[in-house]
């Protein structure tokens, strides 16, 4: 047989075209099915700057409702914060369901707005109109289980865990009996999962995710998801908050782990009388294998959780003062702060977040409030503070610590407890400094006198 050396040429530079082709392809992103609503936000704040305002969207309002958190979006900015994060705005499951109206981490749908909250427009309305005022919108994430009645449990089965029996499984380890267990051994699921968050960055323009129960969730997904998600918004960065403490969250792509070990640390401080020192400890704990300075660690004295099962800030850190005292420590302390809706007007009834239980706005502490917003808009200005390295001078009864940042020196004293203390001062310490809220010069000598949790705030 005789070979036509043109048709073979020709041949063989169609394959290789095609092999190109081929690998060219691998390397790219593939198309969405989705376009991307919205105009890009050009005033997200970096990792550093942000200060999440969490909201129990079932809580915040008397209606309940997004439209309700739309309403109070000025007094989110007047606080200071400048992340909006909301708790799962999702179909609850109605199959086994816990509490009066079921966990809004059992979820029914990914892809859809739970109709008592609203609509996907009521969504894109409050992400547009908090970007109007400065501040980013992430939501929720529950990747571990689904609802019991999410569609996934009929039509996909093999992507749930089982028993030995063929019986789908509540997640291993705990009482969670209202959700299903995922597989993350199917790629199916994965990618199906992939795909259910970048619906909310392309439809409602969100701005990244707080992502429950992350330490129990396979690092590999998270680092895939990450990475696709933020190809999503060229020129715009995402936040990606980890419930979870395991440091090799931030080798996924994460931005911020969750400060289980700080709260615990804090909350052991009041109920058994711990030494102030014991922060310090949590703290060299929290971040001990965390080697990157520009990864945090979120700090809080009050979410949906502790809130409902241990108390209120007032109940946990001794009323109004001890609270406030408390907060200065958790904002400014080497890490990102979060406010829990009500606590900075110093909310004293706990939220069920199962059921509706509005917040009352109209009892507001407003001398609280004031000193919230003090706090925080300190932090928006002090790069020591969101940036600097932390050093602790800290004594049984004083959390007290520097933050240095170039020329930038931030003092921080924090009396802990119900009685008048003197703090030794170290010599290295002693001399001028000026009140970082007042600007009066504060002259500071071999020892300080705080009066029952009065705190300090100086700065050079």
């Amino acid at each position: 047989m005789k070979f036509n050396i043109k048709i073979v040429y020709g041949l063989l530079l169609a394959l290789a075209f095609v092999s190109c082709s081929s690998s060219d392809d691998e390397n790219k992103t593939p198309p969405s099915p989705y376009t991307q609503y919205g105009a890009p936000f050009d005033k997200m704040p970096k990792k550093e700057d942000a200060i999440i305002y969490q909201v129990n969207i079932r809580a915040f309002s008397q209606a309940g409702n997004l439209k309700g958190v739309q309403d109070r979006l000025t007094q989110i900015q007047e606080l200071g914060a400048n992340v909006i994060y909301l708790m799962p705005v999702f179909p609850v499951g109605k199959e086994r369901a816990t509490g009066e109206l079921g966990s809004p981490y059992a979820v029914k749908d990914y892809k859809a707005v739970n109709p008592d909250f609203g609509t996907l427009q009521d969504l894109q309305t409050l992400v547009e109109e908090a970007h109007k005022k400065n501040m980013a919108v992430i939501l929720d994430w529950v990747a571990n289980h689904t609802a019991w009645d999410n569609a996934w449990i009929t039509q996909h089965k093999n992507w749930y865990q089982q028993d030995a029996n063929g019986n789908i499984i509540i997640p291993p380890g705990t009482n969670y009996n209202d959700v299903a267990q995922l597989n993350f051994n199917n790629t199916e699921m994965k990618d199906a999962m992939i795909d259910a968050m970048s619906y909310w960055v392309y439809n409602a323009n969100i701005d990244g995710f707080r992502c429950d129960y992350a330490d129990f969730v396979p690092n590999n997904f998270w680092s895939d998801a990450i990475t696709k998600l933020r190809k999503i918004k060229k020129n715009q960065e995402i936040l990606m908050l980890a419930e979870g403490s395991k440091y090799n969250h931030f080798a996924s792509g994460f931005d911020f782990t969750f400060g289980f070990n700080f709260f615990y640390t804090i909350e052991q401080l009041f109920k058994e009388n711990k030494p102030a020192t014991t922060i310090q400890d949590s703290n060299a704990t929290e971040y001990a294998n965390v080697y990157d300075p520009s990864n945090k660690v979120v700090r809080y004295t009050s979410n949906h959780d502790v809130n409902l099962s241990d108390g209120t800030p007032l109940e946990l850190f001794g009323g109004k003062k001890g609270s406030v005292a408390m907060f200065v420590v958790a904002a400014y302390l080497k890490s990102i702060p979060m406010i829990y809706n009500g606590q900075e007007i110093g909310y004293d009834k706990r939220l069920n977040y199962f059921a509706k239980t509005p917040i009352d706005w109209s009892t507001a502490d407003a001398s609280m409030l004031a000193e919230y917003k003090k706090i925080i808009a300190f932090r928006n200005t002090s790069n020591a503070i969101k940036t600097g390295e932390f050093t602790g001078y800290s004594s049984n009864a004083v959390s007290a610590f520097t933050m240095i940042k170039d020329v930038e020196k931030v003092f921080v004293l924090s009396n802990l407890t119900s009685s008048t203390v003197k703090h030794l001062i170290p010599n290295t310490l002693k001399g001028n400094w000026k009140d970082a809220f007042t600007g009066a010069t504060v002259s500071v000598g071999a020892d300080v006198t705080l009066q029952p949790f009065q705190y300090l705030v100086l700065k050079n």
